[in-house]
């Protein structure tokens, strides 16, 4: 076998799971729950995992793609006029990709767990600068006239001291984002073992049938 062949064979096995992975990812984004003791806009979805899953089994970079197809494919159905994909998609390329770099050095399950909470970590530090420049003036202009007060109305309903939004974001969406990342991050360690077991067993069925 040459090394362009078994290149094709190995990019046709990337593209393929990609694209499932994709799939899942843009099913999840639309099954969301409220959480308890945070702003009702502020949602739990799983739409992490499948760019988890893709960062550990090919590549960091194919997890960030993942992350990339599934907000592009939401944007025509969204009503946040691309805020909330463009965020989603920063968070998410951030989570899979931090993790991702980390587990690509030592793929034990001991650094799969540290991988996923370095990952969760940097989500939600990076969050508050994403919320506080980008997302939150954006939403404040589009459904609240401009008034960033309207926002931070609802954050003070839940907690008085939260009276400005940078506190807000602290208090409120950081815990938020980093408890999200971990629930995907623990599901992902139960899953990912079986999952790793079916794409090496495509990849050899994509292999051989290749050779026939």
């Amino acid at each position: 076998m040459t090394n362009q062949s078994s290149r094709n064979k190995s990019n046709i096995t990337k593209i393929t799971i990609t694209a499932m992975l994709t799939a899942v990812a843009v099913v999840l984004q639309y099954i969301e729950m409220p959480v308890p003791l945070v702003p009702s806009f502020l949602k739990l979805d799983f739409s992490d995992i499948p760019e988890l899953i893709g960062a550990f089994v090919i590549s960091p970079i194919y997890g960030v793609i993942i992350c990339l197809l599934k907000n592009l494919i939401h944007l025509p159905f969204g009503s946040s006029v691309g805020v909330g994909e463009f965020a989603n998609f920063l968070f998410g390329a951030v989570f899979a990709f931090t993790a991702g770099m980390i587990y690509k050095h030592k793929k034990t399950k001991k650094t799969a767990l540290i991988a996923c909470l370095a990952g969760a970590l940097a989500m939600s530090v990076l969050s508050i600068a994403i919320n506080y420049f980008i997302v939150y003036p954006a939403y404040a202009q589009l459904w609240a006239g401009g008034d960033m007060n309207i926002i931070i109305s609802m954050y003070k309903t839940i907690l008085p001291a939260s009276d400005n939004l940078i506190k807000s974001l602290i208090i409120f969406n950081l815990p938020f984002t980093f408890v999200k990342g971990i629930i995907d991050a623990v599901i992902t360690m139960l899953i990912y073992k079986p999952l790793s077991n079916m794409f090496v067993k495509m990849n050899t069925a994509i292999n051989k049938k290749s050779e026939k």
